[in-house]
């Protein structure tokens, strides 16, 4: 019997796709997690951003030893089932690495999985005192909370705060009850005094009855530990009851989502900033056009710290050996070059980074001189 047309032409479209996939090589997969969904949604999608671009970038370059980077990205959601669920399925499709999540919490949360699978995690932020000085698969991009909070306190206690109330959320309790634990030892070695702590969950409570409990006994300043928009929304109301008092958030609030929704609220509060906006070095200018042009925003401090995660794995991927773990070239092949400053682990895969108060000033983050 002749072959009919139909099936000769589907034998042919056959052997042409056989040919083309044999030259093709698979994908370098690598991941990211973050909440993308939820209250910290802004943290995740600037560090998913960032990471986008650093792997869009080396792809345009040739990739990692010629072979394409793939970047799947998960969303945690806001619960540690939803968080483990998604990070299983990423763990499923062979990435090479994770990079993420985006909070202290999650990141607890997702060490034993990648323990288990023996895939490192690069945390862009993560930055719980707990979550160092482990020899884990865990790496991290950020300072901790301990050396940040130290800084809070040294800032408070310059400016003759000696008499403060804050504001906890619950949403992220790994980095929250560390921060405040930090920054209460440091601060009371100054001589200072928490003198009201009030905890709230973001979901569920509203946020005049906590500010008001703040200023009953008329504090030197306000702290907020909390994310962007409840430290925006804690902002707002405090406004209505008191004009002056001085503001303070934790770095866990530093991205555009603050200043927007916050608007006059947050004129004049002081918060940490991870990175320098103002930077004119022609890594960090290209690394910014570019972001701009593909987001339609500045880059946060997520950005920044994400893209040089993505940088650190790029590199190592592309210098180890064939016999080399990613873990054990992560840990020697450094320093690696970050956007604005050099990256160096230790034994544990902690590095230290370069921060400076900033303060909000007609709707800008202004780095104040140290």
């Amino acid at each position: 019997m002749k072959p009919t047309t139909t099936n000769c032409l589907a034998a042919g479209l056959l052997a042409i796709g056989l040919l083309a996939g044999c030259g093709q090589e698979e994908p370098i997969r690598i991941g990211f997690i973050g909440e993308l969904t939820g209250n910290s949604a802004d943290l995740g999608e600037a560090g998913r951003n960032g990471a986008m671009l650093a792997i869009e970038q080396i792809n345009q370059t040739g990739g990692i030893k010629g072979q394409r980077a793939e970047l799947l990205t998960r969303d945690t959601g806001s619960t540690p089932e939803s968080a483990r669920q998604a990070d299983s399925e990423l763990l499923k499709t062979r990435v090479v690495a994770v990079i993420g999540p985006m909070t202290s919490g999650m990141a607890d949360v997702l060490v034993p999985q990648h323990e288990s699978a023996q895939v490192p995690l690069l945390s862009p932020t993560a930055s719980a005192a707990k979550l160092a000085g482990r020899d884990d698969q865990l790496f991290r991009i950020n300072w901790t909370t301990r050396d940040n909070a130290q800084l809070y306190a040294k800032y408070c206690l310059e400016r003759g705060f000696r008499r403060i109330s804050a504001a906890v959320n619950l949403n992220n309790r790994t980095f929250a009850d560390s921060w405040m634990e930090e920054f209460k030892l440091a601060f009371e070695r100054g001589s200072g005094q928490i003198i009201a702590s009030e905890h709230f969950d973001s979901a569920a409570d509203s946020q005049l009855p906590v500010v008001e409990k703040m200023l009953e006994q008329k504090p030197d300043a306000l702290v907020l530990v909390a994310n962007a928009g409840d430290s925006a929304r804690l902002a707002q109301q405090t406004r209505k009851l008191d004009k002056h008092v001085p503001l303070v958030a934790a770095e866990w609030a530093a991205t555009d989502q603050l200043i927007e929704l916050g608007g006059t609220s947050v004129e004049g509060l002081a918060i940490i900033q991870q990175f320098n906006a103002d930077d004119h070095s022609p890594r960090f200018s290209d690394f910014r056009q570019r972001y701009i042009k593909r987001f339609g925003r500045e880059p946060a401090f997520a950005s920044v710290l994400a893209h040089d995660a993505a940088t650190v794995l790029l590199d190592s991927l592309a210098r180890r050996r064939s016999d080399q773990p990613l873990k054990k070239a992560l840990l020697e092949l450094g320093p690696f070059q970050g956007l604005q400053e050099t990256i160096r682990f230790d034994a544990y895969g902690d590095t230290r980074r370069s921060v400076a108060v900033a303060l909000i000033r007609n709707g800008h983050y202004v780095r104040q001189t140290q």
